[in-house]
């Protein structure tokens, strides 16, 4: 059991929805299932050996691994898995996070794809470490059951794709309930301290959120939101 580090070719999912969540959506991927001696023997619990008994894994009982993992946190099962790539569908909406830096954020913005329907997410560098633990818990495991890749530049992202992108951006003039979203169409949404670049405008049509002055801009996780949700309701 190692502190985690981004060089590793493992990682962890911390909690038992999470690690509910990585035995379900990637079984093979599973290397260890720890759990802490003062857990609750309830029904969940014993859902979770059913599991990892299906899968041919003993759970380790280690408060060593949770001192070393999450010393702080209300946490007493931890998932530990090899980290995999995926692929986007080039034929799906995409969401796209231009050098999103907070993991929770990455995190938030990924069970919010999942629940909308957006299962091709991708990141364009430099960018929070999708298999951080922190990334995986925030989003509650719909990490596991999406396809998100990571990107050098919004340049070899748009080599691969032929997506109409929808750049969100505070100069925008278009306001989102005024745009159609022509499929297969990539949202794209900037980093949380800066924004996009203004160059991000030539490249699409652009879009804001409408806001009041009270508010410099939304938080990312709070603007993919809207803008996942918005998207699918006039898409074209």
């Amino acid at each position: 059991m190692k502190r985690y580090r981004k060089e590793f070719g493992f990682s962890y999912a911390l909690g038992m929805t999470v690690t509910f969540e990585l035995i379900s959506a990637r079984p093979e991927k599973v290397r260890a299932i720890y759990v802490h001696p003062c857990v609750t023997k309830n029904d969940s619990y014993f859902k979770l050996v059913g599991m990892c008994k299906a899968l041919g894994i003993q759970p380790i009982e280690s408060e060593k691994a949770f001192n070393i993992l999450s010393p702080k946190e209300n946490c007493f099962v931890i998932g530990e898995f090899e980290k995999y790539t995926t692929k986007l569908d080039g034929g799906a909406p995409h969401t796209v996070l231009v050098s999103p830096m907070n993991a929770g954020n990455v995190g938030t913005v990924l069970r919010t794809a999942l629940g909308l329907g957006y299962d091709n997410v991708a990141l364009i560098e430099p960018c929070a470490d999708i298999f951080s633990p922190e990334v995986v818990r925030a989003s509650m495991g719909a990490l596991f059951r999406l396809n998100v890749e990571v990107f050098k530049s919004i340049d070899e992202y748009r080599a691969r794709f032929a997506h109409n992108l929808y750049p969100f951006m505070l100069s925008a003039s278009l306001p989102i309930d005024k745009v159609e979203f022509a499929s297969p169409f990539a949202l794209v949404f900037g980093n949380e301290a800066h924004g996009l670049p203004e160059e991000f405008a030539s490249l699409g049509q652009s879009v804001i959120i409408p806001c009041t002055d009270k508010v410099d801009s939304l938080n990312l996780s709070i603007a993919a939101a809207i803008g996942m949700y918005e998207a699918k309701k006039r898409t074209v």
